[in-house]
């Protein structure tokens, strides 16, 4: 084991009175360009709309550093792809396919029939979008339980067509990973690009002229939703054709949040804080707690346990930057109002009675409960999805779920009775508003 030189900032919130303003202020976050990326990515994202495919392949040259051949990728180097995955990591994405599957099916929300007065009724149904573009990182890691976690409940609420978009990488010949290839091939999915960056966000919102045969006259057509996790530069394409298309989030790097108090094991919490860290080296890891010798111990085993992980170097960039630290509370009624004012993607709630001090939780992307439900856990296995709110989003948004591409549509069903009933009030109001057309077309039908 190497001794990784490791050190996390402290925050000391004790015996501090702090507005919701000062107390967002306080807390760690991550410094971030988007506005700067955006100037970079929208010459990239107007160079897709107006060259399609052409442009594409200029631009994986550019970045990904290879130029491919097949920007689709052909349906048997998908069947190949399974063929050739290890036999335990396939048994692990069809665990992870099933228990994504059985809590997004349970997602769906049924429709409702209100009765509002006789022969007056409105119903709300829920209607899946027509195309959905799943966008699957490719950089520091490759992520198929991502696939799992955009494409299953995109299936479960009904969606009938499914774009998977992921870098392609030089070392496969221009192809995205193999295994992200076998997760689409599992999960059923037969359109899958070669396409990473910016450009694939393009490409999905505006979709992409072909410029081979085998590409036909038409790369891709464009999607109506784009979902899924990358960069500061994925980011930004999302924010400029946010309009065009919905998109699920501006993603930033991701985020742990632990709330602990004295009953939490200090080596679980280290390295809870690492795993989360491993992702990049803006990645934010945060404790939160009252006790100080908690505190110490987590901060003395850290350099221990970065040091025996495979990326010791990008864990310790991430744990000593501006986004991560250890905050000081006096108790656990302040270390609640911490996290909630912090709104974390990922919480861990490791206190006792930690189910109760959960449902106290008011902001976060999900929540992890107890000793024994890691936020690696949620990643993979849970059931849960794992594609959440980042940058303090949990105060307004929630993580990808079969709602994310539903749309309640509202039908409204009056008789002339029921219409007659309200004719008058209706009259009433529309001429109150300067509208007198709007009176005079119900008038009409009387």
């Amino acid at each position: 084991m190497t001794t990784t030189s490791t050190t996390i900032a402290r925050i000391d919130l004790r015996g501090r009175t702090l507005t919701p303003r000062e107390l967002a202020q306080a807390l760690p976050r991550p410094e971030l360009d988007v506005e700067g990326a955006l100037q970079q990515v929208a010459p990239l994202v107007e160079d897709v709309r107006h060259r399609g495919a052409a442009a594409l392949r200029d631009l994986a040259e550019r970045f990904d550093g290879v130029r491919p051949e097949r920007l689709r990728v052909p349906a048997d180097e998908l069947a190949r792809a399974v063929e050739t995955l290890d036999p335990t990591v396939r048994a692990a994405l069809e665990e992870a396919i099933r228990r994504v599957r059985v809590v997004h099916r349970a997602q769906v929300p049924a429709d409702l029939v209100v009765d509002v007065a006789p022969g007056a009724q409105v119903r709300q149904r829920w209607l899946p979008v027509r195309r959905v573009g799943l966008y699957v990182p490719g950089g520091l890691a490759v992520y198929p339980s991502s696939v799992v976690m955009n494409v299953v409940p995109a299936q479960e609420a009904g969606v009938r067509s499914l774009v998977v978009t992921s870098p392609p990488q030089k070392e496969h010949g221009g192809l995205p990973h193999p295994t992200i290839l076998a997760a689409c091939h599992l999960l059923g999915v037969e359109e899958v690009y070669a396409v990473g960056g910016a450009q694939a966000v393009a490409m999905l919102a505006y979709g992409a002229a072909g410029e081979s045969e085998a590409d036909g006259d038409v790369l891709c057509e464009p999607v109506d939703v784009v979902t899924g996790p990358g960069n500061q530069y994925v980011t930004a394409a999302k924010r400029l054709v946010r309009g065009v298309v919905g998109i699920d989030s501006e993603a930033g790097p991701t985020e742990i949040a632990v709330l602990a108090d004295d009953t939490a094991d200090p080596r679980h919490v280290a390295a809870d804080l690492v795993s989360q860290a491993e992702h990049g080296p803006t990645s934010a890891s945060v404790l939160v707690t009252a006790s100080a010798a908690l505190a110490d111990a987590v901060e003395a085993l850290l350099p221990d346990v970065v040091g025996a992980t495979r990326h010791a170097e990008r864990v310790a960039t991430a744990l000593s930057g501006p986004q991560s630290a250890i905050v000081l509370v006096d108790d656990l009624e302040h270390g609640l109002a911490v996290v909630n004012a912090y709104g974390a993607e990922h919480l861990e709630i490791q206190t006792a009675d930690a189910s109760a001090v959960a449902d106290r939780v008011t902001s976060a992307g999900a929540i992890f409960v107890g000793a024994f439900s890691p936020v690696s856990l949620g990643d993979y296995m849970a059931g849960s999805n794992h594609v959440l709110p980042t940058g303090g989003c949990a105060h307004f948004s929630s993580g990808l779920g079969v709602h994310s591409f539903l749309r309640p549509v509202q039908v409204v069903e009056y008789g002339a009775d029921a219409l007659a009933e309200v004719a008058d009030r209706l009259v009433a109001l529309a001429g109150d508003e300067d509208l007198p057309a709007h009176g005079e077309a119900v008038r009409a039908r009387f």
